[in-house]
């Protein structure tokens, strides 16, 4: 594997140059799992997840909506699973880039789906991690028995993000409205100027700094050594085993979506490159010209999908004869520093979790964590397996070391398979599930970053009985 992410070869250095540059640029079958209940009623089970493919945006999808996107996932996760549609509770919904006319997209996408018009929705937003809160919510509420069955998901539609009027323009249709005269509203007329046409365009940028995650990943390079060629070595490697694992047949969560206009039925992702480390290395900088690493081939792209997935009580699982992938055991939220730390979700997240779970890194058989730049998974990885990072940063003795990655993203990651931001927690999910069950693992561990320095970090245990 990647040199870079050898246990015990990384950090004195690494650690040194971070210091320096930030602010200038498996376990068998039997571990029982310390906070298991053995009242069905307690414990909270994943059935089992979908998603539409994931397409880079601009291509097949580019003519639909964020809301046609989530119905095919919920009318997807519905036929899957095959119990009637008033079993369901709730539905919570997770997006980011949202769209003003269907602004409750969950409620509205249910609908369209075919669920009960008695079944509640509300959509949530925290950035890349926007299915994975869709999880952890519908657990808080399982778990205070306010509801038994939750479908959680996500979706992003980033063909046609909302683009807004200016500021002024805004302002003065506004006052047009308002003006109750015909004198009046030429006299408002008169003073359109040509600044007022200027679009006001979205960015993925930090609100409070201003700037883009790319360079905020350029940064992260340039702080803890990370070069080009092991970026770029890295999301070969994700690339690989996503095309492995899609000719294999493992993506099994991806349903079919028959697209108006679109002769094929669309039933695979379509970001998956395989490429060269000669053909990489080709690429400029994508964010920080000309001396930055992270290009457009070694960073996530921009991607349109959704995704749904299935949560309810162990109890009710048995009551409905399902038979559910794995138990959701725990999950903790981090955040940190958004200008130099922004990226470093899973570092922190990581840890805390195993702390809470009492288990160790050996203990995790699945690894699955949202790859937004190979720069932002290495530097990670790094700090992770640094002693001087976590006395400096995480009050811990010494560090939490480096996993085992032969365990890790094996079936590829966002940076390949794509990453529609408020779909990705739930694909992550449904990959643990099938993996654990694939590969006879015990845990599968979740890690994500996000945007304003937050992250996640979930851990999920293989079902007894349970089958892909």
């Amino acid at each position: 594997m990647l040199s870079l992410i050898k246990p015990g070869s990384l950090m004195k250095q690494g650690f040194a140059n971070y210091e320096n540059v930030t602010r200038s640029c498996g376990v068998l079958l039997n571990k029982t799992y310390v906070t298991q209940s053995e009242d069905p009623k307690k414990n909270i089970v994943y059935i089992d997840g979908v998603r539409t493919p994931f397409l880079t945006s601009g291509t097949n999808y580019k003519n639909l909506m964020a809301h046609d996107l989530a119905r095919e996932a919920m009318l997807g996760l519905r036929k899957k699973i095959g119990i009637p549609k008033e079993v369901y509770d709730y539905i919570i919904y997770g997006t980011v880039m949202q769209e003003v006319r269907t602004s409750n997209i969950g409620r509205e996408a249910a609908l369209a789906a075919g669920y009960s018009e008695h079944t509640p929705a509300h959509t949530v937003t925290m950035a890349c991690i926007s299915s994975n809160q869709a999880i952890t919510t519908g657990m808080g509420l399982i778990s205070l028995g306010v509801y038994d069955v939750i479908l959680a998901g996500g979706v992003e539609f980033m063909s046609d993000i909302p683009i807004r009027h200016s500021r002024r323009m805004r302002n003065f249709m506004l006052q047009l409205n308002k003006a109750k005269s015909v004198p009046q509203k030429l006299a408002l007329l008169s003073t359109i100027r040509p600044g007022h046409f200027v679009p006001d365009l979205p960015s993925v940028a930090e609100f409070s700094t201003g700037e883009t995650m790319g360079h905020s990943g350029d940064r992260l390079a340039a702080a803890f050594g990370v070069s080009r060629a092991e970026q770029d070595e890295y999301a070969l490697r994700s690339h690989t085993l996503a095309a492995k694992a899609q000719q294999q047949g493992n993506l099994t969560d991806v349903i079919p979506v028959k697209v108006p206009g679109v002769e094929k039925v669309i039933n695979k992702d379509n970001g998956i490159r395989v490429s060269s480390m000669q053909q990489l290395s080709k690429l400029k900088p994508a964010f920080v010209k000309p001396y930055g690493t992270v290009t457009a081939a070694n960073a996530s792209f921009l991607t349109d999908g959704a995704s749904a997935g299935l949560i309810m009580t162990e109890a009710k699982a048995k009551q409905l004869g399902l038979v559910p992938k794995a138990y959701l055991r725990q999950f903790t939220y981090v955040s940190q520093d958004p200008v130099d730390q922004l990226l470093l979700g899973p570092a922190y997240a990581i840890p805390k979790i195993l702390d809470k779970t009492k288990l160790t890194l050996k203990d995790i058989g699945v690894w699955e964590v949202h790859e937004a730049f190979a720069a932002q998974i290495l530097s990670n990885l790094k700090a992770m397996d640094s002693d001087q990072f976590a006395q400096k940063y995480m009050n811990r003795s010494s560090k939490v070391g480096v996993p085992d990655l032969s365990k890790w993203n094996s079936w590829g990651g966002s940076l390949s398979l794509g990453h529609p931001f408020a779909a990705t927690g739930i694909r992550l999910a449904t990959h643990t599930a099938n993996r654990l069950i694939k590969e006879d693992q015990q845990f599968g561990l979740i890690a994500a970053c996000a945007a304003g320095g937050q992250g996640v970090a979930m851990l999920m245990e293989r079902y007894p009985g349970a089958k892909v």
